[in-house]
C-alpha cells in the first residue's frame, strides 16, 4: 500500500459515515471526520480513566534479531485495549442519554469495557448475554457494576432482545463499530507508543474481525512520522481484513468460528471507516497460523510472565512465523492488546503449545513384564535429563508376546534438539519404539 505524504488529507478522505440500524440509537453526532486533533483530544479526555500502559523492552529481542518493545495493553482494568475507545465514546454521549443508560450484548472485550466504564461514570448499563455464555464472564460483568440479563440460546437472540429493550426504554444500544469517536479513543495507543519508544521503525497491531485499533493508531503514527511502518496481523483461518481490502468493502458473508479461543479476532465488526483508513495508512497486513499464535502465547508467558489470549498474542505470532524478515535489526513495537483468556482454555493452550514447540513428546514400547526392564528404561530417561510427565502400562490388550507390557511415556524436554537426542538414545536401546508425531 502506497503511503502518501499529506496525512491530514488522507485522514479526511478516508472516513465516511456509517449507516445506523433502525433499532439502534443514532451516534451520527459522534461520527465526524477523524483527524489527528481528535486523537489528541481523546488522549486528554481519557487520561484519568485508563492506564498509560508500559511499552517495555523485551527479552525476546535476542531470539528474533530485533529490538522488540511490548505495549502491554492487557494491563488495562478489564484486560483489553477496547477501554480506550469505550471510555471516549461514553464521555462523548449527551447528558440526557447518559441518564437514560446504555445496553450492550455478547461477552466480548467491548461489552466488558462498556460494563466497567459506564458503571464508573454512573451511567446505567445493561448487558444481555445468551445462556451459553461462560459463567465467569457473567460474574465478571456483574462485578464491574452492570445489570446482566441472560436471554436466548444464541448471540442473535440476545441482540434482538437488547434492541427491543433499547427501543422500549430509551437506552442507547451500543455495538462495536468504527465511528470516529471510537477510533480516536483507540488511536491513543499510537500516540503513547510514539512517545514511549524513540526512533521507532515499525509497530505491529492485531487486525482480524475488528481493525479499529490498527486504523486509529495508524492515523496517529503516520501523522507523527510517515516513515514508521504500520503492520496488521490476522489469523489465516479468518483473513477478513485482507479479503475486505481486496474487495474494497467489508466482507459480511464469511463463516466465522464461535470458538472462544479466537475471541474478538473472528468477530466481523469493522466498517468502511476502518477499512478505508487501513487501506490508506497501513503498510502491510499478514496472516498467521493457529500454531504460531499458540507458540506466541507460550513465549509471552515464559519471557514476559504475560497471560494473554489469541488477540493479544497474534502480533508476536507474525515474528514467530517469520512473516516479517524485513524487520531484522530494526526497532519494533508490538501491541499486546488483550489478556482475557478463559481459565479452562489456558491449560489446553499451553499444553498444545509445548507440543508444537517440540518440548513435550510421547513414545511407546513393549517390555518384559518385570521390574528390571522398567528400571532400565527409567535410567535411560534420567541419563538423558528428560522429565517424565506421565507413564502408563498396558497389559490386557497387548498384542505381542505373552507376559509383556506396553509402556507409554509422555516426556518434557528442553527444546527440539533435546527431543531428538532422547529419541536417538531410545531407538538405540529399543529399535521397535514407536514415537508419536505431533
Amino acid at each position: 500500500m502506497k503511503i502518501e505524504s499529506r496525512n491530514e488529507e488522507l485522514l479526511r478522505d478516508a472516513v465516511s459515515l456509517i449507516p445506523q440500524s433502525s433499532s439502534t440509537a443514532s451516534l451520527s453526532s459522534c461520527n465526524k471526520l477523524i483527524r489527528f486533533e481528535d486523537i489528541s483530544a481523546a488522549a486528554f479526555k481519557i487520561q484519568c480513566g485508563v492506564q498509560k500502559t508500559p511499552c517495555m523492552y523485551s527479552r525476546l529481542s535476542k531470539q528474533y534479531g530485533m529490538d522488540i518493545y511490548l505495549k502491554k495493553e492487557f494491563l488495562q482494568y478489564t484486560g483489553s485495549v477496547k477501554e480506550r475507545g469505550v471510555l471516549y465514546l461514553l464521555t462523548s454521549l449527551p447528558q440526557d442519554q447518559q441518564r437514560k443508560g446504555v445496553i450492550v450484548t455478547s461477552d466480548s472485550n467491548f461489552s466488558m469495557a462498556v460494563a466497567y466504564h459506564a458503571s464508573e461514570l454512573r451511567i446505567p448499563v445493561f448487558v444481555i448475554m445468551s445462556t451459553s455464555t461462560s459463567p465467569a464472564r457473567v460474574k465478571m460483568c456483574r462485578e464491574y457494576g452492570a445489570m446482566v440479563i441472560s436471554y436466548g440460546t444464541t448471540a442473535k437472540d440476545s441482540q434482538v432482545h437488547a434492541r427491543r429493550l433499547a427501543q422500549e426504554n430509551g437506552y442507547l444500544y451500543l455495538e462495536e463499530e468504527d465511528s470516529a469517536v471510537y477510533l480516536s479513543g483507540l488511536g491513543t495507543v499510537g500516540l503513547e507508543v510514539y512517545e514511549q519508544v524513540p526512533k521507532l521503525d515499525a509497530v505491529i497491531f492485531p487486525a482480524g474481525g475488528h481493525c479499529g485499533l490498527l486504523a486509529g493508531s495508524a492515523a496517529a503514527l503516520k501523522h507523527l512520522n510517515p516513515h514508521i511502518s504500520v503492520i496488521g496481523v490476522e489469523s489465516e483461518n479468518f483473513p477478513v481484513l485482507q479479503q475486505s481490502l481486496k474487495a474494497g468493502h467489508p466482507i459480511e458473508d464469511q463463516a466465522y468460528s464461535n470458538h472462544h479461543f479466537y475471541g474478538d479476532v473472528s468477530r466481523l465488526c469493522f466498517g468502511s471507516n476502518s477499512l478505508q483508513l487501513t487501506g490508506k495508512l497501513v503498510d502491510k497486513v499478514v496472516a498467521v497460523r493457529e500454531e504460531d499464535i499458540l507458540i506466541s502465547m507460550l513465549r509471552l508467558l515464559e519471557y514476559e510472565r504475560a497471560t494473554v489470549d489469541a488477540e493479544g498474542a497474534i502480533g508476536l505470532a507474525a515474528l514467530v512465523a517469520g512473516k516479517l524478515p524485513e524487520l531484522k535489526g530494526k526497532r519494533v513495537a508490538i501491541v499486546i492488546c488483550s489478556g482475557n483468556l478463559e481459565l479452562h482454555l489456558l491449560q489446553q493452550c499451553i499444553a498444545r503449545a509445548l507440543t508444537l514447540d517440540n518440548r513435550v513428546c510421547r513414545f511407546s514400547l513393549v517390555l518384559a513384564d518385570c521390574p528390571g526392564d522398567i528400571s532400565k528404561l527409567l535410567e535411560i530417561l534420567a541419563r538423558e535429563e528428560a522429565r517424565v510427565l506421565d507413564i502408563k502400562q498396558e497389559r490386557t490388550f497387548v498384542t505381542s508376546e505373552l507376559f509383556t507390557v506396553e509402556v507409554t511415556c509422555t516426556m518434557e524436554t528442553r527444546d527440539k534438539i533435546h527431543t531428538a537426542q532422547l529419541r536417538n538414545a531410545l531407538l538405540e536401546r529399543y529399535p521397535t519404539a514407536a514415537w508419536t508425531e505431533r
